[in-house]
Order: C-alpha cells, then structure tokens, then sequence
C-alpha cells in the first residue's frame, strides 16, 4: 500500500502545482493517473487473500451523480454530449482517487503521514506564493511563457482558487495545535507550517477567501468550547496566541498591499451585480430543465441562452457551486447533493464526538473546519469546478467521516473520564 498513498499524495500535490489542474492537459494527468492507481490497488487487493474493501456511505451520492451523468448520454437529454462526457471522466477520477484513498489510509500511521503531507503541502505552496507575489507581475513560476491577463496568486490563475485551496488544507495544522493532535514539542513546528499560509491568503486578497478562513477560525472556536475539557482554556490561549502572532507576521509582510487588493475590485473578478446575475440565469438553466438538468458540465454552452445581463464575456460558470450543479443536474443531482451533506455532517458529528484520542479528533476536527470553510465559500465561487480543489474538499470529507482510532494508551482503572490517546 505504501505505493498506492505515494500515488495517491503525488496525485494531489501535482493537481495543485499543474494551475489547479484546470487545464486540459492537466486534468487528464489526472485522469490517467487514477485509472493507473486504480490498476495498482486492483493488483494489490488481488494479491492479498485477506483484504476487504473499505466502502463509506459518502461514497454512495458520488455514484449517484455519476450515474445521473450516464443516463443524461443514455436518453440523450443532454444538451452537448462531448461536455457531458469530459465532465463524466472527471468526476469520475475524483471518485476513484477518494476511493482509493480511504482504501490506502485506514490505520493511524498512514492518517499520520497523510496529516503531515497535507501540513507541509499548505506550508510549501503558500510560501512560494508570497515569494512569487513580490517578485512577478501576473507571472506563474516566474516564466513569461505562463504570464496570464488575470489575477494569479501562486500555482493558481485566480486567487480565489488559490484562498480555497488554503481552506481546504490550513485548517488540519490549526486542529492539530488546538486538540493537541501533536506533541508538544513539535508546537512550534505546526506553527510555523500555520503561520506562513495564513500571510498567504490574507496577500491574496480574496474576499471569499478571507471571510471563509474567518468562518473557519469561529468553526474552530466552537468546536474547542464543545469538548468542554479543562484543557479548552488552555487551548484557547495556545490559538488566541497564534493568532496574534498571525496578525503581526500578516502586518509585518505588508498588509497594506493585501487590504488594497481586498477592497479595490480586479478588472478581471465580476461584480456583486454581476454574481448575482450569473446566479440568476442558471437558475432560469434549472426552471428549464427541472429534472436531468441541462447536462453535466455545459453551462458553458447552454447559458447564453438564459442569461440576464449580457457584458460581451464568456461565461463558463456562475460563481455558484450549488446553482451550478442545479442548472447542469437538475433536481435529481439536487438530491444527491443534498444526501452527500447529510451524510457528511451527520457522520462527521458522530465521529468527532465519539471516544478517541487526540490526534484522531483533531484530524476530524479540522476535515470538518475545512470542508464547512469551503461550503460557505461556494456559495461566491466555482473552487469546486477546480479539480485540485474539489479534490482536496472530497479527502477532507473522507476524512470528517472517517472511523474514529482508537486510543493508543493503555486504559487506567479508576479514571472513568480520562481520554486517551497518543498525539502524532
């Protein structure tokens, strides 16, 4: 299995570092690379008499929208095919990676390692971004060849893209600080790993960005008063502590550059207005085609047709995961949706709650701070539509519903309270 996760680990770091894998080229690198992981595990599983497969009810909705998309081609009411398709293999990768994922990291040694990978790919990718912010004028890796006329930050042609992806990834070094998923005297490193992303998505100047890390950080409070341990007040005074120490780094870089680009709008990023606009003609898309949509991934194609405000700009989606999804799936992806959240969050509660140690609850702490984060965040943006980050938010939901570990410690009589467990 240790080549499944370092497949499964170079697929996630090399989805993020390829622009967010929102290019063709990219994407099927994807693509590719899970029919191949796919082939591997089917050798390993074959090979091993005594292996079970690890099937989660999450997975259940996902199979849902890809057989929506299936019987769209099947009775043809879709309205391109040839986009259907291509969204019908994406999604379908997505699919295989996360299920290979929670086949590859079951025991606590693995889910230490995968913690560790995504810490230190928040930490990397953020620091490059900073360097790159003061050292290139609309560049990626400082290559004329990649200069773009938008507004990149990072890896990521938009920064909004780049503020989700450190949603999605900062709030598992936050969890670990604040549950003690780690030992003391690696604090200090976490922090470190923290400190740097949280500069970067406050220079980034997303808006969308920063209010669903300030979302992220009042998830992140709530959930340290729910355990209602004697440690939370110590816990709380490790995070208030980091968080000054945040802002002071934040203010040291130069925030007067990031409050410039938060409040100024880019030439390149659409109005409110204009957010509400797009919202508003995919869902004329929906009233059209109420029950099998439009068809999975032609908005693109099919939104002229309904558009409210015509500003001469092609339109590829709407600023909208969730009427995004509605306009292209229609009510039977709607429920879908609807099922994966409920299943999300009813298990997640359930895990978190349930007795465990603290690297375990911290890890599901902060899959449930980052996925709440980017959820609230869609509600302005397409991060979902980005495949590096739709799949970074399906591995956090893997892990927010993940069995809880069980405690490393040995039990001690008459401590009826105590809870055990080794940190990472």
């Amino acid at each position: 299995m240790k080549a499944l996760r370092a497949g499964i680990c170079a697929v996630l770091a090399g989805s993020v570092l390829a622009f967010g894998s929102a290019d063709v080229w990219s994407i099927s690198l994807v693509e590719i690379a899970s029919a191949l992981l796919l082939l591997l595990w089917a050798f390993l599983f074959w090979r091993n008499a005594d292996g079970a497969v690890q099937w989660l009810p999450l997975f259940w909705p996902l199979t849902g929208l890809i057989a929506i998309a299936l019987l769209q081609l099947i009775f043809r009411v879709t309205a391109y095919s040839f986009l259907t398709r291509t969204d019908l293999l994406k999604v379908t990768s997505y699919f295989v990676i996360v299920f290979l994922a929670a086949q590859a990291f079951q025991t606590r040694e693995s889910l230490s390692k995968l913690t560790w990978f995504l810490m230190l790919l928040c930490f990397g990718i953020s620091l490059f971004a900073i360097a790159q912010h003061f050292t290139s004028d609309h560049q990626i890796y400082w290559m004329s060849e990649f200069q773009v006329n938008a507004d990149p930050f990072g890896p990521y042609v938009n920064r909004n893209h780049f503020a989700g992806f450190i949603e999605l990834t900062l709030p598992t070094s936050l969890a670990m600080m604040a549950f003690g998923g780690v030992k003391r005297d690696r604090l200090a490193l976490i922090g470190l790993l923290a400190l740097v992303p949280i500069g970067a998505i406050v220079l980034s100047g997303s808006r969308g960005g920063i209010i669903g890390f300030c979302f992220e950080i009042g998830m992140l409070f709530l959930l340290l008063r729910t355990r209602r341990r004697k440690s939370s007040g110590s816990r709380l005074m490790v995070a208030g502590i980091a968080a000054l120490i945040a802002l002071a780094f934040v203010a040291w870089i130069g925030v007067g550059r990031a409050v410039e680009k938060f409040s100024a709008l880019n030439a390149h990023e659409p109005s409110v207005t204009r957010r509400l606009s797009m919202a508003r003609g995919g869902l004329h898309m929906f009233a059209a085609h109420p029950v099998w949509g439009s068809g999975l991934g032609t908005l693109v194609a099919v939104y002229p047709l309904y558009e409210t405000v015509y500003d001469g700009r092609l339109v590829d989606h709407v600023h909208n995961d969730y009427v995004e999804g509605l306009a292209e799936t229609g009510i039977l992806g709607g429920l879908c949706g609807v099922a994966f959240l409920w299943i999300l969050f009813c298990n997640a509660k359930k895990n978190f709650f349930a007795e465990q140690g603290h690297f375990s609850r911290a890890l599901h702490a902060g899959a449930i701070i980052a996925v709440s984060g980017m959820l609230l965040h869609s509600f302005v943006d397409f991060n979902l539509h980005i495949p590096a980050n739709a799949l970074l938010f399906l591995l956090q939901a893997l892990l927010a519903t993940s069995p809880p570990l069980a405690s490393m410690a040995l039990p001690r009589p008459r401590m009826r309270r105590q809870e055990n467990g080794e940190p990472a």
